[in-house]
């Protein structure tokens, strides 16, 4: 892995921890709260890429389960990784993952709404389809009823996919941070 790579990494994984400066608010009767972190993940995949974006997560992660306080609320160590919110924690490297994969596939045409497919896809409907059911799993609640209490955050979550995706798009036309495999020539 080239520094290049460690160093957008690392700004990424900070980004998230900036975002996590914001206050959580938390929807009536909600044991999860709403934060601009998922703006972080959503920017990680789709500017850097597969999988400099799901390491980035990753690193932000390790430093919150080390136990610094950088997820929204001041909230850090191995303890956010055991509640009705750690589903959503989980899911954050394999959304940036999807994220990308997605991005890189469409990277020759990409445009806004590509960027908006892949921010929607990975950063939407992968962290509820991981998270929505841990809250099940620690709280009384049904699937029905953690499905129902996340319709709260669609809105907030898709005004997050919108600014994630104007920002990739223009990312990549001023300058593009995801390298793409190079094509072997065909062999004759």
């Amino acid at each position: 892995m080239k520094s290049r790579d460690l160093a957008y990494i690392a700004l990424f994984a900070a980004i998230i921890a900036v975002l996590g400066l914001l206050p959580a608010v938390y929807p009536l009767g909600s044991t999860v709260p709403i934060t601009a972190q998922t703006l972080g993940v959503m920017l990680a995949g789709s500017v850097l890429g597969a999988r400099r974006g799901a390491l980035a997560v990753l690193t932000f992660l390790v430093v919150v389960a080390v136990g610094v306080p950088a997820l929204s609320g001041g909230r850090g160590g191995l303890a956010v990784f055991a509640g009705p919110s750690a589903g959503y924690l989980y899911s954050w490297p394999i959304a940036a993952f999807v994220i990308g994969v997605l991005t890189q596939l469409t990277w020759r045409r990409f445009n806004l709404a590509w960027a908006m497919v892949a921010n929607l896809v990975g950063g939407v409907a992968v962290i509820y389809a991981i998270g929505i059911p841990f809250v099940t799993v620690y709280t009384d609640a049904s699937l029905t009823a953690a499905a129902s209490s996340a319709v709260s955050f669609i809105p907030g979550d898709i005004v997050k996919a919108v600014v994630a995706s104007v920002v990739a798009v223009a990312v990549a036309k001023a300058y593009p941070v995801i390298e793409l495999p190079r094509r072997r020539p065909a062999a004759g």
